[in-house]
């Protein structure tokens, strides 16, 4: 508990409309994007790096822990209060301070939603990339701390390839500045990395400067269906060996294709193994011949039909499928755990078959579907929590789905980050010496362990 002490000097640092204890605030900053959930002792709303300051050296002298939190959308429980502590929420930090045309780079608070940030960006005629499926609730300081992709990331990269800056606010309340506008910068350390992903447990991260591309000029969009998962396969691989970078390249495997045709009814073939989605961009000539090229390889590698979109709207319906799949997993089982597991896209026939064989194992589905261009697969396994039993068998089947993943060269996450959820297979996926160097780290930047506890490590 927090003695009322520091709830007072908490209410000096940010306005007392701005500290929250009430039990039904407590309940609503006691969960994310997963089933867990756990009350904290209080949530706190600063409106600014000095607020942040000013707080982390108040909870680092009195040992409070403090869990940073954008809009929550995590899928690792990592923004869960484990055991009380102080919520710190970010979204006041809101504004888009800079865009820099001549170096075709942003900056922008931790709070700003993903999606608000590419529009006003795009406005200008620039482009920013990265696009997690929550990209219209997500922040970009969350963005940030579980180093989020989306399906654009086979082309175009991930959240950390476009982080060129960070401010940062250290456990013991100093404030820090990362990284600059120049493009090559190999003076000491590269501190951004280490805080790209790492969920909160080393500062908090309340200002971002990220690298903006060109606006494709045109995009087009296709759905290919193949009886057989394993063409599917081959016709992604043949896809990438035959040089075109497809914007997007995205999989649904028979369970993902019943549960959306359940759902929306959209005329989704009932009988086909695996459906891709894939976008090609560019200028006009680029997007269209690459488009082309697609089609052509799927169906010499047994695609039963390729459907390319003519219009934005066309284009829009096909990848609606695409995502309501989550949606769409609700009317299935009250529960579902999406799991993120990234493996060599050679291994992707194998890891599938290894997921459906644990789905068989333990009488679960398991739905799949994911980004396949690059390897990163999510596999939503569906239950009820309410019956002990069947969650036993879901940890049980989450353990199998980690190992399967590492034994194919694959690892436990390739976007949502470990948290709480992969706590427990770390060790599994990185070895007993990299751990021990990880929590080093963590001992050197947070020696009282007050940023976000328990957190990728127990």
């Amino acid at each position: 508990m927090l003695s009322e002490n520091s709830l007072d000097d908490l209410r000096a640092i940010v306005g007392d409309e701005h500290l929250m204890t009430s039990p039904e605030a407590l309940v609503c900053y006691s969960y994310d994007g997963t089933f867990h959930e756990s009350l904290p002792d209080a949530v706190i709303h600063p409106g600014s790096t000095e607020e942040v300051a000013a707080i982390l050296k108040l909870c680092n002298r009195e040992r409070i822990p403090v869990i940073p939190r954008g809009m929550a959308s995590g899928l690792a429980a990592g923004t869960v209060p484990l055991d009380g502590g102080l919520v710190l929420n970010l979204v006041r930090l809101n504004r888009i301070l800079e865009i820099d045309m001549d170096n075709m780079m942003a900056t922008a608070q931790a709070g700003v939603i993903t999606a608000d940030f590419q529009a006003e960006v795009e406005k200008l005629g620039l482009f920013y990339p990265p696009d997690p499926s929550s990209i219209r609730h997500s922040t970009l300081g969350g963005n940030v701390a579980c180093n989020a992709g989306g399906p654009r990331c086979l082309k175009y990269g991930i959240t950390g390839d476009y982080v060129m800056a960070l401010e940062v606010v250290l456990a013991d309340g100093r404030i820090m500045r990362l990284g600059g506008k120049a493009i090559k910068n190999v003076t000491g350390y590269d501190l951004v990395s280490l805080f790209v992903g790492s969920e909160g447990t080393l500062g908090i991260v309340t200002e971002v400067t990220l690298k903006l591309v060109a606006y494709p000029e045109a995009k087009r969009t296709a759905q290919a269906v193949f009886p057989r998962l394993e063409d599917a396969a081959g016709a992604i691989n043949a896809v990438l060996r035959g040089g075109i970078v497809p914007a997007t390249l995205e999989l649904m495997d028979e369970t993902a294709i019943n549960s959306v045709e359940d759902f929306l009814h959209l005329g989704l073939p009932r009988d086909a193994e695996a459906v891709l989605v894939i976008e090609t961009d560019g200028d006009q000539a680029d997007a269209t011949r690459d488009m082309q090229v697609v089609a052509q390889i799927c169906h010499k590698h047994g695609a039963s039909e390729v459907r390319v979109a003519q219009t934005t709207e066309e284009g829009d319906e096909l990848w609606r499928a695409r995502r309501s799949i989550s949606g769409s997993l609700g009317r299935k089982r009250p529960n579902k755990l999406g799991e993120d597991i990234s493996v060599p896209r050679s291994a992707i026939p194998e890891m599938i078959a290894r997921i459906k064989q644990i789905s068989a194992k333990y009488d679960l589905p398991i739905v799949i579907f994911g980004h396949a261009g690059d390897g990163n697969l999510h596999p939503n396994i569906l239950f009820d929590k309410r019956d002990e039993e069947e969650w036993q068998r879901v940890e049980a089947a989450v353990g199998d789905l980690f190992g399967a993943a590492v034994e194919v060269g694959g690892t436990l996450s390739g976007e949502h980050g470990v948290g709480l959820l992969k706590r427990p297979y770390l060790e599994m996926a990185l070895g007993m010496t990299a751990v021990e160097m990880q929590k080093r780290i963590k001992q050197a930047w947070d020696p009282n362990n007050i940023l976000n506890p328990g957190k990728i490590f127990a």
